[in-house]
């Protein structure tokens, strides 16, 4: 029977062997020509480059004054954390808007996305990270159940990196789901800010890595990750070389040199000899200005080297720069701040798969978790989570004030084809206040106002109720009117000029508008507009025989 062997044993044995692994192997590719000393492996000197071992991931200290010292380390461990936690989400079911208000405030005042943002920077800098959900009155070390976090219990979150806890080598994850063959407890250091010497459940924390390993690499890394900062440390170290020595060549750009006969004696003389020749020097460069004078003995000699024009380093530094850019996935207009070069150049497009990239990690690492804590908030306000709860992450690409102009009036348009479709129009009111956090339009429609409007029915049911009520005015329904075999109507009299229903047409059952025009069938006049044309009609009569014009026989 094979003897059982541990993580932490496993972890041991990698290290080992990495430690051994010391003699680089060379390796051959399909391609050499040994006369012409082409290919690897052919004694040239592209034939001994190889690479090594550098895990500064387990050099903290290095980590850490990176991040202090370089504008650009720093920059490249923050700006996605940053960029992934500040658009917040949107919350998704069945909820009032007053409670997705109340949501989002608590979710300020817990702090949710600033301490996931510190989480999400530390796992990047050292390589993993975890965040604790901070629940009043529960064990650590008891598996989490959602349906257990009553109100007020939930309080926050609390981001710890991977130097402060220890996670349970010898004892993994072993029920079937994502967290399989992952620590099934990590215990806090002293080195925490709190919870020291607490024991945590992995259900009660947000693992975190920062770039994931495999396998036997995250043996010898304790099952963390990889920091950002190793893949491209090189990179790093050459861009702020090249910066450095550049600003350095602008001292050397304008020189001027003078020929000293003797000088070697007087610099071994000292005294007296070497202080003269200071002061000498120092009255010179006093007295060289544009009405200067320059004084020199008749053996000197003085020369004057221009400034020296450095083609080429803004190549060199944009090249080092594009591939830091390419190792962090981050466009260089958001890594440096700069706008592309070129008249077609916007670095629109460059962002756009940026915020994609953005959009997949948040999706990957962050969706299931942040729902739980979400989740959690609505308990803490002591309501319960309806179905088909959920977050959307908003995006980040800001739209115009042109575009939110034509979104809010496509939106507009559609809630009035909704309304003339029969949907009722507090539901219409709600989908305006709702879009109107993405258009900054129709944000003025207030709680009451929806309120208001579910009293009222929809359009199509007011025209149903309007067509019942005109019908049961009319007297009811009129009689169907027979037709012939061929299916016309049937004529009216023996001249046959008119049809049956003519002759029975009655004016006043057949209201009109103030144009002339009928009514809609099914509908009828408003009391005040009939009132008003029989007062026109009355008014039109007596300034007719007012001013002795025989009127139209009615």
């Amino acid at each position: 029977m094979a003897r059982k062997t541990s993580v932490l044993r496993a972890s041991q044995q990698a290290s080992k062997a990495e430690r051994q692994a010391t003699q680089d192997a060379k390796t051959a590719d399909s391609f050499q020509n040994f006369a012409a000393r082409l290919g690897m492996g052919t004694d040239n000197l592209m034939s001994w480059g190889s690479y090594g071992f550098n895990p500064i991931t387990r050099n903290r200290q290095l980590l850490e004054w990176i991040h202090r010292g370089s504008w650009l380390g720093g920059v490249a461990v923050d700006v996605v954390a940053d960029d992934m936690t500040r658009a917040g989400v949107s919350i998704q079911g069945e909820l009032p808007p007053d409670l997705i208000a109340a949501i989002e405030e608590e979710a300020v005042a817990l702090g949710i996305w600033s301490k996931l943002a510190s989480a999400l920077k530390w796992s990047r800098l050292y390589g993993g990270s975890i965040v604790v959900y901070l629940i009043d009155g529960q064990d650590l070390s008891t598996p989490l159940r959602l349906d257990r976090v009553a109100k007020s219990q939930f309080r926050g979150l609390l981001p710890l990196d991977r130097w402060m806890v220890e996670p349970s080598l010898n004892n993994l994850v072993e029920d079937f789901g994502p967290q399989l063959g992952q620590p099934k407890f990590y215990r806090v250091l002293a080195n925490s800010p709190a919870l020291r010497g607490a024991t945590i459940h992995y259900s009660r924390v947000i693992r975190l890595e920062g770039i994931e390993l495999p396998y036997q690499q995250k043996l010898v890394e304790n099952l963390w990750g990889l920091s950002v900062i190793e893949r491209l440390y090189d990179r790093l170290v050459a861009f702020d070389s090249a910066t450095t020595g550049a600003s350095q060549l602008v001292f050397k750009s304008f020189l001027r040199t003078v020929n000293i006969e003797g000088l070697r004696d007087v610099i071994a003389q000292g005294g007296p000899a070497m202080e003269g020749l200071l002061k000498y020097m120092d009255m010179m460069r006093r007295f060289q200005s544009i009405e200067g004078v320059t004084m020199l003995d008749a053996k000197d000699q003085f020369a004057v080297q221009g400034t020296v024009a450095y083609s080429g380093m803004d190549g060199i530094l944009l090249q080092l720069g594009q591939q830091i850019s390419g190792a962090l996935q981050i466009p260089l207009v958001r890594l440096f701040g700069q706008s592309p070069a070129g008249l077609s150049a916007t670095g629109e497009s460059d962002l756009r798969t940026y915020y994609d990239g953005i959009a997949k990690d948040q999706n990957r690492d962050l969706k299931v978790p942040i729902t739980a804590v979400y989740r959690m908030m609505v308990q803490n306000l002591g309501v319960g989570a309806p179905d088909g709860f959920g977050v959307a992450f908003n995006p980040l690409w800001q739209l115009t004030d042109a575009e939110k102009a034509q979104i809010a009036q496509v939106d507009t348009q559609t809630a009035a084809e909704g309304m003339e479709m029969g949907i009722p129009p507090a539901t219409i009111l709600r989908e305006l206040k709702q879009s109107g956090r993405t258009t900054g339009r129709w944000t003025n429609i207030t709680d009451e106002d929806i309120q208001m409007a579910e009293a009222v029915p929809p359009p199509m049911l007011q025209a149903a109720l309007a067509a019942e009520e005109g019908g049961e005015e009319e007297g009811g329904e009129e009689p169907p009117v027979d037709e012939d075999p061929n299916g016309n109507p049937p004529e009216a009299g023996p001249g046959k000029k008119g049809s049956a229903r003519d002759a029975e047409f009655k004016e006043s059952d057949h209201p009109r508008k103030n144009d002339g025009k009928f009514a809609p069938q099914g509908t009828r006049l408003l009391k005040d507009e009939q009132d008003r044309s029989d007062k026109g009609r009355r008014g039109q009569d007596e300034r007719t025989r007012g001013a002795g014009i025989q009127g139209p026989d009615r």
